[in-house]
């Protein structure tokens, strides 16, 4: 069974009929548990990065700039993310 969240896109159900609270995720090469339902952008707020100063990789596919607010995190998506840091 699947419910269906905005735009179409259906998100897996558990016997209970509600929606997981998190997904299981691949950051950076470590194992993470991340709230279900959050977007590239809203992961990279939680994580206090700024999406501009990042480039993100998701499934072996770098994201433009413009798609991270409209992707969504989903369960074993493997992500590489590089801060860029100023200074001299």
């Amino acid at each position: 069974m699947t419910i269906h969240r905005g735009a179409g896109e259906p998100a897996p159900v558990g016997g209970t009929g509600v929606p997981p609270a998190n997904v299981s995720i691949v950051l950076n090469g470590e194992c993470r548990s991340v709230d279900a339902g959050l977007s590239v952008a809203g992961l990279l707020r939680k994580l206090e990065l700024e999406p501009g100063m990042v480039v993100v990789e998701r499934n072996r596919e770098i994201l433009a700039r413009a798609a991270v607010g409209a992707t969504p995190v989903e369960e074993g998506d493997r992500l590489e993310v590089v801060h860029f840091v100023g200074g001299g």
